[in-house]
């Protein structure tokens, strides 16, 4: 079911943040804790997103466990940023192993990364599909659920929706067209984590200065807490906001 980590906050190097901590996202590759169900391991592509200081965005993928990629261990240690967005990746069974299937997806500031899989791919969401342009749908990185998720999200937010709503505003969408479906989501546009619990786990962790957002904890124990099941996370580095989405499993809005 993949795991995905966010963080805000001083600048740190990749490595720092993601391959050197006590179970890091590194380690979650091969030793996750937290599956529930969904694979043993993530080995199936990663992908890391961050902002420049000039606020552009950056990011390195490839479809090949995070551990085999010597390149990406020089990359890590080089650059440093104040916000990222990873992800390593377990593919659900008959979707393409590439590096265009690989979160983070993004689009102008925007980082967007899907731990889960949606039931009844891809009849159950080919009509939500129906809304987006053609180009949009010939154009997406990866014929994936997690691809056409962000499609999805990416058109809500260039109508204007605030991030957040748009984000609860998907989950109930695809809720109500494939129940049983796991979605967390996490979406940053470089000053703010939005991320969502729907049937898996997500940790968050605040100190004066930071904020980090994971599937699974990493680093010290200490300070993490986890989200409850159906809920929105809105963070950033001075506060951390959890709400329910619970009324959407009886189909509410």
């Amino acid at each position: 079911m993949c795991r995905h980590v966010g963080y805000l906050g001083p600048a740190v190097s990749l490595a720092e943040l993601l391959l050197e901590p006590a179970h890091s996202l590194l380690e979650q590759t091969w030793a996750p804790n937290d599956m529930r169900g969904g694979g043993t391991i993530n080995a199936d592509g990663f992908g890391v997103g961050w902002y420049r200081p000039d606020g552009a965005v950056a990011r390195y993928r490839a479809a090949v466990p995070m551990w085999t990629d010597e390149s990406f261990r020089q990359t890590a240690a080089d650059v440093r940023s104040g916000a990222v967005v990873a992800a390593v990746r377990s593919a659900t069974v008959g979707m393409p192993v590439t590096p265009g299937a690989c979160a983070p997806f993004t689009d102008d500031t925007w980082l967007f990364s899907h731990n889960g899989r949606i039931t009844g791919w891809p009849d159950s969401l080919a009509k939500l599909a129906t809304r987006l342009e053609v180009v949009d749908l010939l154009t997406l990185e990866a014929a994936t659920d997690s691809a056409l998720l962000w499609a999805l999200l990416r058109q809500r937010l260039a109508g204007g929706e605030e991030p957040d709503q748009a984000v609860r505003d998907l989950v109930c969408e695809v809720v109500a067209a494939a129940p049983d479906s796991r979605l967390n989501l996490l979406l940053s546009d470089g000053a703010r984590l939005i991320a969502t619990t729907w049937t898996h786990a997500l940790w968050v962790r605040r100190t004066e200065t930071s904020v980090a957002v994971a599937s699974e904890p990493f680093g010290p124990a200490a300070g993490w807490v986890e989200v409850p099941d159906r809920c929105l996370l809105v963070a950033d580095t001075a506060d951390a906001r959890v709400t329910s989405l619970s009324e959407l499993s009886m189909g509410e809005r």
